[in-house]
């Protein structure tokens, strides 16, 4: 773990590439809101808080989590008592690598039943594996060979851990977690226009009943809170990096109502759009809206 912080200690103060496909790093000292891509999370060192949808979780060094599907989520960085920074990497998770494993693993172990975003242990094979993975940061040359078999390993690991079942759900093409994915993109891909969740529950292939089921089940929220969590996190990063007016970014993320806007911003941040943006007095666009 030592080595892992001294080498994650490059990151920037957001998702930093490392030059490896789909693992990136982060030293993060603020809040924690963005949309998640679906990714495996570990964290390294301090502490995270997380609320996805009416989830709260806290997540803290040697504790990974999975995001099975683009999430909005908001949250709190806490440094550790030392007051070093929070440091973390992740691995985009890749459904075809998923699958490719599965062929491979044999007969699956009995998990546990968990819950999307838990916090889960990290045993030490994982860890290990995530060192010599980092490692590879200075040794390009040998990359292109060892970082596809490592990812294999840290898949494997996650598994035969708890969280194996979400995972196995990732990779399955007719499984709930990509009819829901489906749904998750169209919404961000049109998070400021009004829709109607019939369409959404026929591209997923459900029922409307079974599409709000599972759709809250992987998201901790419902379609419409789904929504909402993508328009206010637009407008907090409009509301710090860009010129316009609360008014003007109200309509801008696809509010109807200003004054709906500024009690619906305050309920998630605890302030209304124009305090909350003068809390920040030098802000740097580091903290990009999506991961």
């Amino acid at each position: 773990m030592a080595e892992l912080r001294r080498i994650v200690m490059r990151a920037q103060d957001k998702w930093t590439p490392t030059g490896l496909p789909r693992v990136a790093m982060v030293r993060a000292e603020a809040c924690a809101d963005q949309v998640y891509q679906p990714m495996l999370h570990l964290v390294l060192q301090g502490t995270k808080t997380l609320s996805i949808g009416e989830d709260v979780s806290r997540y803290t060094a040697g504790s990974y989590f999975l995001v099975p599907v683009d999430v909005p989520a908001t949250g709190q960085i806490h440094a550790s008592a030392a007051d070093l920074p929070y440091l973390a990497v992740s691995l985009t998770l890749d459904p075809e690598a998923i699958a490719t494993l599965l062929m491979d693993e044999g007969k699956p172990p009995r998990e546990p039943q968990s819950t999307c975003f838990e916090a889960v242990a990290a045993p030490p094979e994982m860890i290990d594996a995530w060192l010599r993975m980092m490692r590879l940061i200075d040794r390009p040359h040998e990359s292109a060979v060892l970082a596809p078999m490592i990812e294999r390993e840290i898949l494997f690991r996650a598994l035969q851990g708890p969280l194996g079942g979400i995972l196995r759900d990732v990779a399955r093409p007719d499984g709930r977690m990509t009819q829901i994915r489906r749904a998750t993109q169209w919404i961000r891909e049109h998070f400021t226009e009004p829709f109607r969740v019939e369409p959404l529950a026929a591209m997923s292939d459900m029922s409307v009943a079974a599409f709000y089921r599972h759709f809250k089940s992987v998201t901790a929220m419902t379609p419409i809170q789904y929504q909402k969590r993508l328009r206010l996190l637009r407008a907090r990063w409009l509301l710090l990096f860009d010129t316009l007016d609360a008014t003007s970014i109200a309509y801008n993320v696809g509010y109807e109502s200003a004054s709906q806007f500024s009690r619906e911003y305050a309920r998630l941040f605890g302030l209304p759009p124009t305090q909350d943006a003068a809390r920040f007095k030098t802000p740097s666009p580091h903290g990009e809206w999506q991961s």
